[in-house]
């Protein structure tokens, strides 16, 4: 099925724009500049006239080049018909006129073997042009080629036989690559890494440059079951599609690769612009070469594209689709399908389109995904137009059954309606009892003078899982905690009122110190947890007489502590995991002296998890600055109002993700003053 898929024309078409669609959104960002490239452009042809320029003004610009010491010199030129401005040409022509001029000019050198010395001379790699048609020449020099499964050869881009520059020429050059590649759809995607010239396989003008410029005498090709997967040059290798071709990852149009060859011949360009480069010499001039469509919506010089090549195998940033892409993109779409099977009869239309565009959505953004982080190309447009398909058959067929059954969902809509109706009033009840179990500070301590107690719970749901807790152990201590239920809802509150309750036998049966409480309370409270529901809880007992704060952490927010003087700290140290969590663990207490006046707040994670709208959480800073503001200026109650405040300004118009829990305590010292 994924080959069918693969040669269908329209299917082909498609994947190709989609494909192209990831370049443009994203190209690639030019990092390494191995390649240099020399121009005969626009303003070159007007420096030293039309093109085809005498060889001998060719060869000045190679040795020119030659001379700034370049790694090697790949020439995107063919020089296949003799110079007609060399003296061999012109001499015939003066002969009549002037005898001895031609005379002359038959003794001075031909522009070919001037061009050829200088080629001699130099690391030069000639390009060559593949042929469908032809005999090959067995003369013509090639580089050799180490090939390891050589079957395998047979899935490579085959050319009867190559256009090449004159004999005379071709031998001086040191190398040949191929210049062509196939288009598709009139746009160059994929380039030949290796390409058959009869049987003899043959680098491209880039990889055989590099060839050229690291000193190996040839270069391989390896094959696997599935045809070609890599070309080697020396340690290098490059790997390629079956057929030997890669994807080309393009960037856009570069001024900054070129240079115009007349500033190379007049001698204005930096030299060290070429030192240990790769130099590629081509002709730019608009209307002498045809420029090549590329992904990214511009044309731009075949030579450029072969100094994108040498960038992406420099940078590792070759593009492939590998063999099992097909089977992954098969995947995707049965996957999709089967969502769309299943959900197009449950769901009504809007949430069904809406789960296509997710859909659709989700597939383009993994293929793009793919792009960006491995550089594969994976098709997302074929499977989404399947899906597509697939969603509307589904929709049409959905719309007719939904008609007949129309009056049998209203029916049932009524009955979830009264249901709703009834479990909302029980969650009401529910969320009044559990408020109902919360003390109250002026009715617990109505005449306290020695100290003040306030707190508050906001659940983030009907009920919620967060607890709090004050009551005297005796005449002189004060105990309190705040605790928070692992969860939410019903379940959470559930857990919340029989902690609470056994939390506060467990400290009226004994009066102990508060680590043998949360000791005996995680036994208590973990013998009978089915759901395997955990709770965190600081406890603490406050000596009233002496402001003494013996307190006990079970992996609670630490609750911060402001003296009268306004510095302010956080409670650390004297705790354990929440309860639930370790059987039998030994958990530890710590002290803390409080002054006259001093304040104690202990909240949930409700209040410093608080998010807004930006995503962005309340945090321990702020609701330190907010006891900054507060401590020291009004009563308990009004510092819980003044923080419920404050979360509330900031978490204006976001969703309530927890419960939200404060307990604020002030100790006036032990005569209330």
């Amino acid at each position: 099925m994924p080959v069918l898929w693969e040669d269908m024309p329209v299917i082909g078409a498609m994947r190709l724009a989609w494909l192209d669609g990831y370049q443009e959104l994203s190209p690639r960002e030019r990092r390494s500049a191995p390649a240099v490239i020399v121009a005969i452009d626009e303003g070159s042809l007007r420096r030293f006239g039309q093109w085809p320029w005498p060889r001998t003004l060719v060869a000045r610009l190679f040795d020119k080049i030659a001379a700034a010491r370049p790694a090697a010199i790949g020439v995107d030129i063919l020089f296949s018909e003799p110079d007609r401005l060399s003296p061999e040409w012109i001499a015939p022509s003066v002969a009549d006129a002037d005898p001895r001029l031609a005379e002359r000019l038959a003794r001075l050198p031909r522009h070919d073997a001037t061009l050829a010395a200088s080629i001699r001379a130099a690391p030069i790699v000639l390009g060559i042009a593949g042929l469908e048609a032809g005999n090959v020449s067995d003369t013509a020099p090639m580089t050799p080629s180490l090939q390891r499964n050589p079957d395998t050869l047979g899935t490579l881009r085959r050319y009867a036989t190559a256009l090449r520059s004159l004999p005379e020429i071709d031998a001086a050059a040191k190398g040949h690559g191929l210049l062509s590649a196939d288009t598709e759809a009139g746009v160059v995607r994929r380039v030949p890494m290796v390409a058959l010239v009869g049987g003899t396989p043959v680098l491209p003008l880039s990889l055989e440059t590099l060839r050229l410029a690291s000193g190996e005498a040839l270069f391989s090709v390896r094959g696997g079951s599935g045809g070609v997967e890599t070309v080697g040059i020396g340690d290098l290798s490059v790997p390629t599609q079956s057929d030997g071709r890669v994807w080309v990852h393009y960037t856009p149009h570069d001024p900054e690769r070129f240079i115009p060859a007349a500033e190379v011949l007049d001698e204005e360009a930096d030299a060290a612009r070429f030192e240990r480069k790769l130099v590629l010499v081509g002709v730019t001039g608009l209307g002498l070469i045809d420029y090549q469509s590329t992904p990214l919506g511009e044309r731009m010089p075949g030579i450029e594209i072969h100094a994108q090549v040498l960038e992406n195998v420099f940078d590792g940033a070759l593009l492939m689709r590998p063999r099992w892409a097909p089977w992954i993109e098969v995947f995707a779409f049965v996957v999709a399908g089967l969502a769309v099977v299943y959900c197009v009869p449950r769901f009504p239309p809007g949430r069904s389109t809406a789960l296509l565009i997710l859909l659709v959505i989700t597939l383009g953004l993994g293929g793009f995904a793919a792009y960006r982080g491995a550089g594969l190309l994976l098709d997302a447009a074929v499977p989404g137009a399947a899906i597509a398909f697939l969603f509307a058959a589904m929709l049409v067929e959905t719309l007719a059954d939904a008609n007949a059954q129309k009056k049998s969902l209203q029916e049932r809509l009524q009955h979830e309606r009264e249901a709703a109706a009834r479990l909302a009033g029980e969650l009401d009840a529910a969320r009044r009892i559990q408020v109902g179990i919360l003390p109250r500070a002026e009715l617990v301590f109505p005449s306290e003078r020695r100290f003040e107690i306030a707190a508050s719970m906001e659940p983030a749901r009907e009920v919620g899982g967060d607890l709090y807790d004050f009551f005297m152990l005796d005449d002189e201590r004060l105990f309190f905690l705040v605790g928070d239920v692992s969860g939410k809802g019903l379940p959470a509150s559930i857990f919340m009122a029989v902690s609470k309750a056994l939390c506060k036998s467990a400290a009226l049966r004994r009066g102990q110190p508060v680590e043998e409480l949360l000791r005996e309370a995680n036994s208590e409270i973990a013998r009978e947890n089915p759901e395997s529901l955990f709770v965190t809880v600081f406890a603490a007992v406050l000596d009233t007489r002496t402001g003494r704060l013996e307190y006990c952490n079970a992996g609670h927010e630490p609750p911060f502590v402001l003296s009268p003087d306004g510095k302010i700290a956080r409670l650390a140290g004297g705790g354990g995991p929440p309860l639930c969590v370790l059987d039998g663990f030994a958990y530890a207490a710590a002290e803390y002296s409080m002054g006259p006046r001093g304040i104690a707040c202990v909240v949930s994670d409700g209040v410093t998890e608080a998010m807004n709208q930006s995503g962005e959480l309340y945090g321990a800073g702020r609701l330190q600055r907010a006891l900054e503001r507060n401590g020291n200026s009004g009563s308990p109650a009004a510092i819980v109002d003044a923080i419920r405040a404050d979360v509330s300004q900031f978490a204006e118009g976001a969703e309530v993700a927890d419960d939200l829990t404060l307990l604020v305590l002030r100790w006036n010292g032990p005569s209330g003053r």
